[in-house]
């Protein structure tokens, strides 16, 4: 069974792999400015590269971890909805916002990292996960 609300769910894993993917090629650039190397200590744990490398390199690597934070709530609402086949509907354009939310929020953190912005976005983003929970908590109630 297939049900519409997977498809934010892979666009925002999708999104996931491209931020990985930027902070790698920005990461491995400004060690090689640095005169660092893989074989050495410093930046053997990314908290070690902070303040050795610029800061807006760091930003990808801070945004790379929020999505590994965050987003697997909306993972496993999703998730739960797609199983109660109650996923498309408002479900699906709340996904679809969280996704473009949280994209717009990777966008402003790993390049202008404006803090007001960013918890602008990061705070809409909540409301769209708290109506996804909301969704599935009472469509569980009902279905008791």
């Amino acid at each position: 069974m297939y049900s519409p609300i997977l498809a934010p769910v892979v666009a925002l894993v999708a999104w996931t792999l491209v931020m990985m993917l930027w902070m790698i090629v920005t990461r491995f650039a400004a060690m090689r400015r640095k005169g660092i190397s893989l074989k050495g200590r410093v930046g053997s744990r990314s908290g070690s590269l902070e303040g050795v490398i610029e800061d807006e390199v760091n930003w990808k690597s801070h945004n790379h971890t929020h999505l590994h934070e965050h987003p697997t709530l909306f993972y496993a609402v999703s998730l739960a909805l797609a199983l109660m086949d109650f996923g498309g509907g408002i479900n699906l354009y709340l996904a679809w916002a969280y996704v473009g939310l949280r994209i717009a929020h990777s966008l402003v953190q790993a390049t202008v990292n404006i803090v007001l912005y960013r918890f602008i976005l990061w705070i809409l983003s909540g409301f769209c996960l708290i109506g996804l929970t909301v969704h599935a908590a009472a469509w569980l109630i009902h279905h008791m």
